[in-house]
């Protein structure tokens, strides 16, 4: 089984997070930013992944450190749960529309992290959450992970909708890439290995 289980514990914050790449989408989210748990239950759903994520995060400062560092755990999980990469698809892409917003996704699990985020969604906030830290959660999650990451909002006004089809395109597009294909022999790179 494709699984992590993974803790981490700083002054700013305590994650606790379990990942099963190999699920269903269910999950348990709970880190205190309600709106952010909103959009981790999009990844699930859409990325047919098990998730849970138990966070207490320093949020009379702001949601940042929470965010990132649920981020830093998530890729962390994601790099773990996917291992030598034998057999995966490696490559994902998704467009998802929400109502008025329009999101790209598209991803490689190549090893080198790198994130070209196109999300003009401005500053500001939705529910609890600040708009600044979608970017912050992907760059972290592809940090970990070792993943190419291009994110782009095509479209879109009511900033919610904007939100919410990125991180479903992403969770698509991530299904896509971890998803083992027979037709792969070994690790899917001429060089025969992936970091």
């Amino acid at each position: 089984m494709r699984k992590a289980e993974l803790e981490r514990n700083t002054q700013e914050t305590q994650i606790r997070l379990e990942l099963n790449l190999d699920g269903e989408g269910t999950y348990t989210i709970a880190t205190g930013v309600g709106f952010f748990d909103h959009m981790l239950s999009h990844i699930a759903k859409h990325g047919f992944l098990d998730l849970t994520v138990q966070a207490r995060g320093d949020l009379q400062v702001d949601a940042h450190h929470t965010v990132e560092d649920v981020g830093i755990v998530f890729g962390q999980a994601l790099r773990m749960a996917i291992g030598d990469k034998t057999g995966i698809a490696r490559y994902g892409h998704a467009v998802i529309p929400m109502d008025d917003a329009l999101a790209m996704v598209a991803l490689d699990l190549s090893g080198r992290p790198y994130l070209k985020f196109h999300a003009d969604v401005g500053k500001g906030h939705v529910g609890d959450f600040d708009l600044e830290l979608a970017e912050e959660f992907f760059q972290a999650a592809a940090a970990q992970a070792g993943m190419n990451l291009h994110i782009r909002l095509l479209d879109g006004n009511n900033l919610h909708h904007c939100l919410e089809a990125i991180f479903k395109a992403f969770g698509r597009a991530l299904a896509a890439a971890v998803k083992m294909d027979e037709r792969v022999k070994g690790i899917p790179s001429t060089k025969g290995i992936l970091e």
